[in-house]
């Protein structure tokens, strides 16, 4: 469709992209260098940021990073299953057979921590996501389960990513001894109006395009209309190229991007 019009070999703001191929703005070039400071000290990290972000992509960017033969990796979004179906999944990710009592499977998945960093010298990465959703007492088995030798050594990288307001979360004096053990911190901020600029470009240039696609004033509406946010500017710049492919318009102005936003529900 769009691809031939316009001449791509590929289709851009995919969220198929690898990281290697990633726009490095501002925020995400921090993230990765906050992640990369965790995975030298180890402990816990926190990352949020709003919903279209970026947060799962810094997140697989920091993996893909990784020597596979010195870390590994279990994703967990808490929105699928409850705590103990959480717990159970991380003791079979470091390929143990989960016991059904919580002291006993706590017991179970230090000792495989242990195991891995001490023994196999792989340390355990275990990303949590979408921790806006958990409660009080989650957050309270976090930092018990995740309490080695008195919290004298971590040999292990817990990754809490969420939404902004999980922060806000872990000041509450409940959620204190988890929060005061967190080594790294950041916020995921949404594209500046040049970066927006230089993120569809290099999106379209890694496409395949040879010419501008969009103008400066459709760029310029696109960043407006979408505060920033890369999936919106995604969602928004592919419905673009939908309805200029549709309308035989060889370049996107800024009616193409009005009218799109409107297709889009921007």
């Amino acid at each position: 469709m769009y691809k031939s019009f316009y001449s791509l070999a590929y289709t851009p703001f995919s969220k198929e992209l690898k990281p290697s191929q990633a726009f490095p703005s501002e925020s995400f070039s921090e993230a990765l260098a906050r992640l990369d400071y965790l995975k030298k000290t180890r402990g816990i990290g926190l990352l949020v940021g709003d919903p279209g972000a970026g947060k799962t992509f810094a997140l697989r960017a920091f993996v893909d990073s990784l020597h596979p033969n010195l870390y590994s990796t279990l994703y967990f979004p808490l929105s699928t299953g409850t705590v103990m179906d959480f717990f159970r999944g991380i003791a079979i990710g470091l390929g143990e057979n989960p016991t059904f009592r919580k002291v006993d499977l706590f017991h179970q998945i230090q000792h495989a921590i242990i195991n891995s960093f001490k023994e196999r010298k792989i340390t355990p990465i275990i990303i949590l996501d979408e921790m806006q959703l958990t409660k009080d007492l989650f957050l309270h088995d976090l930092s018990i389960l995740f309490n080695f030798n008195m919290d004298s050594e971590n040999p292990f990288i817990l990754i809490l990513a969420g939404l902004p307001h999980f922060k806000d979360k872990l000041t509450l004096n409940q959620n204190r001894p988890l929060a005061q053990r967190i080594v790294i911190r950041h916020k995921m901020e949404p594209l500046t109006k040049d970066e927006v600029d230089r993120y569809i470009k290099h999106h379209l240039e890694l496409a395949g395009a040879k010419h501008p696609i969009f103008s400066a004033a459709a760029i310029e509406s696109l960043a407006s209309l979408t505060k920033g946010w890369p999936r919106l500017i995604n969602n928004l710049a592919t419905h673009c190229l939908l309805l200029g492919y549709q309308r035989r318009q060889e370049q996107i102005d800024e009616e193409i991007v009005h009218d799109a936003s409107l297709e889009a529900g921007l």
